[in-house]
């Protein structure tokens, strides 16, 4: 029997620092997120990071928080109902970090006497930190508690026709009846050795402005490059001007040389440069979180008003829209009735 499991990033339980705490110690710990070897890990992570983090990611958690819980949850939670009601497969809901774990959704699902899995990490590019550490956990809790289980891995879909029309289309309603100058893609940062880690020829990712352009097997798991692309097709779908947009990376931890260019140094740059309108989409992300809620549609306002601009405007993640409700119900029948998703 099929089915599916869509897994996200996951959220704190609440926004008190003790549920915070907990939280980042499971996300930074993991190895594929910051790789380092363990031990120094362990120091950056037990012994600095969560004994002054914890405090100022709840007090951000707070202004993000809704009344049904976090926003991340609740709307991954909608996804998940609005596509089980439009296929004949059963669906479940994980998340990497926090509740409900990746292991309670594989059992949700062997208890309905589901041995096929599509495994569906929501995000449209490949990372080491996000669609890498989902697979291998999954595939540990697999082996260990469900081995008569099998998986299907839905790859990263930054260049599939179907999500680049739904993501085009989310931020032509959006930007429909606003004054904007400017549109700004801003994906989620990695650090550089990300990038070389993941690639495959161990020769081509050189970060040079030009790597990513040049066609290499290497784009299969390539984030910067993949990044890249989901820009140039839906700045291509909605006929965007050149000086009209750009691409910038966000949310950067440590000294080490991140991808660049920062998302809130270009926020500043583009004020200073006279733009007044701006509209940051955040295509790293299918649902909406606190890198997008706080850190753009707040911190990244702020900083553009100061820095002399008007108005901002922050585009909401996908999220539940029918448009892309749909599209993930047709690769979940697909899947179920051929075994492949098509374009």
């Amino acid at each position: 029997m099929k089915g599916v499991l869509f897994v996200n990033l996951g959220s704190p339980d609440s926004t008190d620092p003790k549920d915070v705490k907990k939280y980042l110690d499971e996300f930074l710990m993991d190895e594929r997120v910051i790789d380092q070897p363990y031990l120094l890990r362990a120091f950056l992570v037990k012994g600095i990071i969560l004994n002054t983090r914890p405090k100022k990611s709840a007090a951000a958690y707070k202004k993000i928080w809704w009344d049904e819980g976090s926003p991340l949850i609740v709307l991954s939670e909608r996804l998940q109902e609005k596509v089980q009601e439009k296929v004949s497969v059963p669906v479940a809901l994980a998340m990497r970090y926090g509740n409900p774990s990746i292991e309670s959704g594989l059992q949700e699902l062997a208890d309905k006497g589901v041995d096929e899995v599509l495994l569906v990490p929501l995000y449209p590019q490949f990372a080491m930190a996000t669609t890498e550490t989902i697979l291998v956990l999954a595939e540990e809790i697999r082996k260990k508690k469900f081995p008569k289980m099998s998986f299907t891995e839905l790859p990263a879909f930054y260049n599939h026709a179907d999500y680049v029309r739904v993501l085009s289309q989310s931020i032509a309603d959006e930007l429909k009846d606003k004054k904007w100058d400017y549109l700004l893609f801003s994906y989620h940062g990695v650090p550089e050795r990300h990038i070389r880690k993941s690639d495959i020829t161990k020769s081509h990712c050189q970060i040079d402005g030009q790597c990513c352009k040049t066609p290499s097997p290497a784009h299969q798991f390539c984030y910067r490059h993949q990044c890249y692309e989901t820009t140039r097709q839906v700045v291509e779908t909605l006929g965007l001007k050149e000086g009209t947009y750009s691409t910038s990376f966000q949310s950067r931890l440590g000294r080490d040389p991140w991808l660049q260019p920062y998302t809130d140094k270009t926020i500043e740059d583009l004020a200073h440069k006279g733009i007044k309108n701006l509209a940051v989409v955040t295509p790293a992300f299918v649902s909406d979180c606190l890198e997008t809620l706080e850190e753009i549609g707040m911190e990244g306002k702020e900083e553009f008003i100061e820095a002399g601009g008007a108005n901002f405007y922050a585009i909401p993640c996908l999220n539940d829209r029918e448009d892309w409700i749909n599209v993930l119900a047709r690769w979940v029948d697909q899947w179920a009735a051929t075994q492949e998703i098509t374009a």
